[in-house]
């Protein structure tokens, strides 16, 4: 199938010129870009990144105006809406507790939107998808940093299995619709992620804002000790969600040849981890973030609490070799995201740092 690269028939003055390893493309700035879950930390990067980009005839609904757990509204909103690129960052998430608590939901809602958008996707002929996972869907004990050949090579960490067996699946599905229908459809596993619009409450947020507030509740109240959970020695990549953002518009912009080359291979799946390439121990993390926020107190590890996986880095060299590389420094990342948690934060109230390592 012929794919546009973010072009559709429109006036010249709706064109801008990207350059991409050296090669001009024309990108039509008109294109009918669909993005789901576009309020979530990873869609509500995409949309500033489109917007910021001179991109501005984007589909948006919030879940009370399209339900994408259900086949019919998804359907019909696909055959009236017809968008020619989707991205596809709608999903259930959560942390540790959220995981233990809900592995149904998990599995289920997740399956139920994303077969829902690739399915509809594929019956309004979209030219491009990009499926948004994550970096869980691969074996507790990969080898590091790991690779995209790593996925279904050893068992998952069970306490984020059913989230990762539904996110396997979406990038199943992406392999097998590009085999039967030449489908342009492309699963980019993104590592740990962090930024403007997390989600901050202590029971379903992820580590990086899961310590922001923690830090920041023992600041205001004058705490002498902050406690986190596990032993602090796990490994973890961050990534800021506005370079994310940019590393999926640079993807979803490369030109045919190369874009193809990542989804029409029959003995490889459709698939590309998106990082930065580096880690950090969740004990180094805890003290940059103490050191940002401004609590001097005292770290306590429960190490009665789970770790999660040992370590996890990935290794992108796949997306480096195309030629992205991730901009934000961790501290940079850090002091921004701490700046944005005072800004939309509302009067917090105090409860146990409950976040997935992940």
């Amino acid at each position: 199938m012929e794919q546009r690269r973010f072009s559709t028939t429109g006036s010249r003055s709706r064109q801008r010129t990207w350059t991409i390893i050296g090669e001009l493309i024309d990108v039509h700035l008109d294109a009918k870009i669909f993005v789901a879950g576009h309020r979530g930390l990873v869609g509500s990067a995409l949309v500033r990144s489109l917007r910021m980009n001179g991109f501005q005839n984007l589909i948006l609904r919030t879940k009370s105006e399209l339900d994408l757990t259900n086949q019919s509204q998804t359907e019909d909103f696909f055959a009236a809406e017809k968008p020619s690129y989707v991205f596809l960052a709608a999903a259930k998430v959560g942390g540790i507790l959220a995981n233990n608590e809900y592995p149904g939901d998990f599995v289920a809602q997740n399956l139920q939107i994303q077969t829902n958008i690739i399915e509809s996707a594929r019956k309004s002929n979209a030219d491009r998808l990009l499926f948004l996972g994550s970096s869980c869907i691969y074996p507790k004990f990969a080898s590091q940093p790991i690779k995209e050949e790593s996925l279904l090579t050893g068992p998952l960490e069970p306490t984020n299995r059913p989230y990762a067996v539904a996110k396997i699946a979406g990038i199943e599905m992406c392999w097998s619709y590009n085999r039967q229908y030449k489908t342009g459809f492309l699963a980019a596993m993104p590592t740990n992620l962090y930024g403007p619009g997390d989600n901050y409450d202590l029971e379903t947020s992820h580590v990086i804002p899961a310590l922001i507030r923690k830090m920041h509740e023992a600041k205001i109240n004058n705490s002498s000790v902050a406690t986190i959970w596990g032993t602090g020695s796990p490994r973890r990549e961050f990534l800021y969600s506005d370079d994310l953002a940019d590393a999926c518009l640079f993807l979803m912009n490369l030109d045919k040849r190369r874009f193809d080359s990542l989804v029409a291979n029959d003995q490889t799946p459709p698939l590309i981890n998106i990082g930065c390439g580096s880690d950090h121990s969740i004990r180094e993390l805890a003290v940059q973030i103490a050191e940002v926020v401004g609590f001097r107190g005292k770290l306590t590890f429960d190490t009665t609490k789970p770790d999660g996986t040992p370590r996890k880095l990935l290794d992108v060299t796949r997306l480096t070799s195309l030629g992205w590389q991730a901009k934000t420094t961790l501290s940079q990342g850090l002091k921004q995201a701490y700046q944005e948690f005072l800004m939309d934060s509302q009067p917090l109230l105090s409860g146990e740092l409950a976040h997935r390592i992940g």
